[in-house]
Order: C-alpha cells, then structure tokens, then sequence
C-alpha cells in the first residue's frame, strides 16, 4: 500500500492548534506553522476506514480498553519491531502520555522530591515537574559538531539526588537517539542511586538509517523500575483521536495507577476512536511507517541543504530521529528576540525558539509536512533572515 505524503490538505477551520491557533504561540495570525509537534498527513488509510466502521455503528457508548485486543496489539507490536518482550499485563490505557507522566510522577516520587531531565528538552517535561510540586534537577547535553552527548560524571553527580529520571527517547528536539552504552550508563547509575526512570518513547517509531530505537523495558533484567509511556499518534498522526498507553511491569505501580484513573479522575471509559486507531495502526499499518520515515529523511536532508546553500552563520545537522529540525543559530549576530520578530513579522513563518525549550539561540523546525509546505516555509525563513542581515535593527518593537 503506498500513502501519499505529498498531498497538501488545508487543515484551517477544523480547530486546528497549530493552524488555527497559530496567534496563541507567535502573537500574530496567517502565519505559515512549523510549531506543535503533530503533522500535515493524513492517517493510514486502514485506520481511515476503520473508523468510518465504528461511525456508522451509530453508538458510542461507555467501552472499556482492558482486553488482549488492545494489549496484544502493543505487546505484538513491540515484539515485531522492537524485538522486545513485555506482556499483557503490564499495559494500561491512558488518554496521553503527558497525564501518564504526571500520574507516575506522584507515584515514584518518595522522598527527594526531585526529578532529572536532560537540557534541552520537549517543554512540558518542565511544566509536569514543576506543577506537581517536585523539583527540577536539568542535566546538560553537551554539543559538538551538532551531536548531542552527556558527560558521565556530570549525570550521576545530578542523578544521586533524584527520585526519577525523566527520559525522552528518542529525545526531543534534539533527535538523538540513545545508544546502548549510554542506555547502560544511565540505567546502571540510576539503579546504583535508587532512581526510577519514565521513558517517554512517544518518537521511537521515526528512526533514521543507522541507528536502532532500544525501548527502556528491554533492560527490565538489568533494574526493575523502569516505566515506558508511549502513543501511536505521532507517528500516524490522530492526537486528535484521544489515547496513549502505558508499560508498567511493576504491578504494585500498575494496580495504583489504575485506581488513579478509576476511582479518582474517572477516566472509566475509553475513547473508541484512540483505541481503534491504536489496535489497527499497530497491527496493519508497518508499511506507513517505512513510507514515513523515507518521507521524513528526505525532508530532513532538504533542509540541510537549503541551509547550508543559503546561510553562513546557521547550522544544521541532521537529526538520528524524529520530524522535528533542531537549527543552530548562535552563530547569528542578532538576539533571540530579534530573529524570531523578523521571521513572524517579516517572513510569515511561525517557527518554535530554542528557548521554549531550554536552549538559547536555536529554532525547532516541524518538518512533519508535505514538501510544498517546507519548501515556502524555508523561503520564508530565509526572507526574515535575509531582512535582519540588511537592515541590521532590532525588530522587538514592531
């Protein structure tokens, strides 16, 4: 089956966040967006015509998500893609992976009060920490001719302190995919100072040629408290759709988990759409992620070469994962608050800054789209540049 990544599909009017809401994070509309983290493609058709099934059922009424359906679903899927082992019990529905988070944060949390994550970081990794009241320990990456690493000695003198790590794998926005040796490190470290770890692995399925997704339950033989939350919906797009899961070997965790949702947020009831999305995509939908991911390098390297054709002082490397392009622009002779005025003000392009993230002087560029799109959006890109460089002022006041 061959999906059409190309076809553009104007997504305006539909409530869309990051077309129709493009003001909420730039401050102005009609911008081209390259911000939140879904894309501009459409489902796999076989996702696509199971819910027109479930539609014309015509009732929606209160389901459940506990059956071998939905848990053999992800359990078959990481066996086949993975080749990693985890069984049906240690699965649980979840309406995101953001809540999992916050849910096992409460749980894992005893007496440190402090949770690590690495700097930069996908931003609502600080805002789950902070609003639940624990503190934020920020563990550096360090760069180097665009690759991102930690220094050992650095994490486990941030670690020691810590109840949880919180993981990003493949990490956004960076795109770095963890190898084994680092995976090794930081699980022995944190076994050694008593630190669980929430991998969240929402990305794991857009890896690019040469590097190799290793779920964080894979080492469950090497330390027991290790905890993945993951969704189908970045990778197939339908956030929209509602559902993510969780694996949680630990069946104390599981069991208080599942009261959590039950018999305090009363989240009883599943969402029809998210789970049938969830069950097919993971069992039929393996040519689209092929498709995808080819789609996505090709962007990335689209990109990399518009930039290096066209700019002397930005730098881009190619990420190890994910759609998303983490752009250097330290390098530019401008403040952060002028680059991102001349590129909303004078290119039209709404691009997400670095320093939502926790880095300053870089962009996060969504090249989840259709060709059509980057390619203006980079047009656009170069325009608001082009204009700083020109004219040289400060645009923070227009």
């Amino acid at each position: 089956m061959k999906h059409n990544f190309d076809e553009v599909y104007n997504r305006k009017g539909t409530y869309c966040t990051q077309w129709d809401y493009i003001q909420d994070r730039f401050g102005k509309k009609d911008l081209i967006p390259f911000s939140i983290s879904d894309t501009d493609f459409t489902v796999p058709k076989p996702v696509y015509e199971k819910l027109q099934v479930m539609l014309q059922h015509q009732i929606y009424g209160y389901s459940r998500w506990n059956h071998d359906d939905f848990k053999g679903s992800i359990v078959g899927y990481y066996n086949r893609r993975f080749q990693t082992k985890i069984e049906n019990d240690w699965v649980l529905y979840s309406p995101s992976v953001m809540y999992s988070v916050s849910v096992l944060l409460r749980l894992l949390c005893n007496n440190k009060k402090k949770v690590a994550t690495f700097n930069p970081m996908y931003d609502a990794f600080f805002s789950v920490v902070e609003e639940n009241g624990f503190e934020l320990e920020k563990i550096q990456l360090h760069e180097k001719d665009g690759k991102f690493n930690i220094d050992f000695n650095e994490f486990e003198y941030s670690i020691k302190n810590c109840d949880v790590l919180l993981l990003c794998s493949p990490h956004n926005p960076t795109g770095k995919v963890w190898k084994e040796i680092e995976l090794g490190f930081i699980i022995g470290t944190c076994k050694k100072h008593n630190v669980k770890i929430i991998s969240d692995e929402i990305h794991s399925d857009i890896i690019m040629g040469g590097n190799k997704h290793l779920p964080i339950v894979k080492y469950l033989n090497k330390y027991k408290e290790l905890y993945l939350v993951s969704s189908g919906s970045k990778t197939f797009n339908y956030p929209g759709l509602i559902g993510s899961y969780a694996v949680i070997p630990n069946k104390n965790i599981y069991d208080e988990f599942l009261a959590i949702t039950r018999r305090r947020d009363f989240l009883n009831s599943v969402s029809l759409p998210g789970m049938y999305a969830t069950m097919v995509s993971y069992n039929e939908c393996d040519y689209y992620i092929e498709q995808l991911v080819e789609y996505i390098d090709n962007n990335l390297s689209y990109v990399s070469q518009f930039i290096k054709e066209n700019f002397e002082d930005i730098k881009f490397t190619k990420p190890e994962s994910t759609y998303l392009a983490w752009i250097d622009c330290r390098d530019v002779p401008f403040t952060c608050e002028e680059i991102q005025e001349s590129l909303i003000n004078i290119g039209g392009v709404g691009i997400m800054r670095g320093e939502v993230y926790g880095s300053e002087k870089y962009l996060r560029l969504n090249c989840g789209c259709p060709r059509e799109k980057l390619k203006e959006g980079l047009e656009r890109f170069k325009k608001g540049i082009d204009y700083l460089y020109s004219n040289k002022t400060s645009f923070v006041n227009l």
